[in-house]
């Protein structure tokens, strides 16, 4: 049961120092707070700073690393690009070789060949353009690729020419059409007719001759072509000395290997034992001042702890004693002092007096 007040003044007064012991606590409370705060955010950058220094660190090391590794990698590709050029080099030399082996006697054949058709139209007195292809083309076409010529020629003369001189008269008709088609048989049938005389009348037995050579000589172009289609589709090098090339291929080859494997070894131990190293000496480095500033850290929460609990309990022993007899809208030292002033100067004989006369005195 709660004693009753004898010493209105003095309750008062133990009231205001109460509150303001409260508002110092508080004071100190909100001092521990922000240094707590300070030196949380200063550990945390700490911590940070570490973890950059180390990251920056290892990462700069790797970069060395691959650095290193990469540029001789890097020759060692070069030389290998530059062998396999050379052997190329060789492997298409050493074909033209085979080939200009291997079709030589043909090659001297056809020569021959030429030969006996120039001194046989000499002889003949054949003139010298009917030893052409075109003039077998549209004389004594044989083959595909000569009846094809002597097709185009005829459709160029008799259907090319005409059409396009009809069709850049400015007024077509059929008669037009049928005179220009007349001048046209007539005049390159005539010189076709002419040269026909001319010559295949003339030196049949010749130009016969000269068919029957040329067929030959087609014969053997495409023996020729045979042979240096097999020759290109042959898959065994073994004939054009390439075993040196291909012995040094293989020994940079397997440089380039040992070099590769010696760069994921060299980073598969910098990830697994030197890298804990840098770490831990850059950790080491600022390993005191970490301590020093978690030591700070937990001194400063220890001591906002205690202030907590001390302005915990200042509040409840301030409500429980003070603030639920004087009401909590009084329960500021200034309008403590005032009540206190007025019960003083007699112009009230209580607390609750002296809180309605302060009332009455604001309004």
């Amino acid at each position: 049961m709660a004693q009753p007040i004898t010493d209105q003044v003095g309750f008062l007064g133990e009231a205001c120092r109460a509150v303001q012991e409260l508002a110092a606590s508080r004071n100190l409370l909100d001092e521990f707070y922000q240094k707590k705060k300070s030196l949380e955010k200063e550990l945390e950058a700490e911590k940070k700073a570490v973890s950059d220094a180390i990251q920056f660190t290892v990462k700069k090391r790797v970069e060395e690393i691959e650095s290193t590794y990469d540029k001789e990698i890097a020759r060692e590709q070069d030389s290998l690009k530059r062998i396999r050029s050379k052997r190329e080099k060789a492997k298409t030399q050493g074909i033209r070789e085979r080939i200009e082996e291997e079709t030589a006697e043909l090659k001297s054949h056809n020569k021959e060949l030429k030969r006996q058709t120039k001194d046989l139209f000499r002889q003949e007195g054949v003139p010298g353009i009917c030893n052409s292809r075109l003039f077998y083309s549209l004389y004594l076409p044989g083959g595909f690729g000569e009846w094809l010529i002597l097709l185009i020629f005829i459709l160029l003369c008799f259907l090319a020419i005409p059409c396009g001189i009809y069709f850049f008269i400015p007024e077509r008709s059929l008669i037009y059409l049928i005179g220009i088609y007349f001048f046209t048989i007539l005049i390159f049938g005539g010189i076709y007719i002419f040269f026909n005389n001319l010559t295949k009348v003339r030196h049949l037995t010749a130009l016969k001759k000269g068919r029957s050579i040329r067929d030959l000589m087609k014969s053997n172009d495409r023996k020729m072509k045979v042979i240096i289609r097999s020759i290109k589709r042959d898959r065994d090098e073994a004939v054009y000395n390439l075993e040196r090339f291909d012995d040094e291929i293989a020994r940079t080859e397997q440089d380039l290997a040992d070099i590769m494997d010696k760069k994921r070894e060299a980073l598969n131990t910098f990830d697994k034992v030197t890298k804990t190293i840098i770490s831990d000496e850059i950790a080491a480095n600022t390993k005191d001042k970490l301590t020093r500033l978690l030591k700070d850290y937990e001194e400063a929460s220890a001591s906002a702890k205690e202030a907590e609990i001390r302005v915990k309990e200042q509040t409840l022993f301030i409500n429980d004693n003070y603030a639920s007899y004087i009401g909590k809208e009084f329960m500021v030292p200034d309008r403590l002092d005032e009540l206190a002033d007025i019960i003083r100067m007699g112009k009230a004989s209580s607390i609750s007096e002296a809180k309605n006369l302060y009332k009455s005195l604001k309004d």
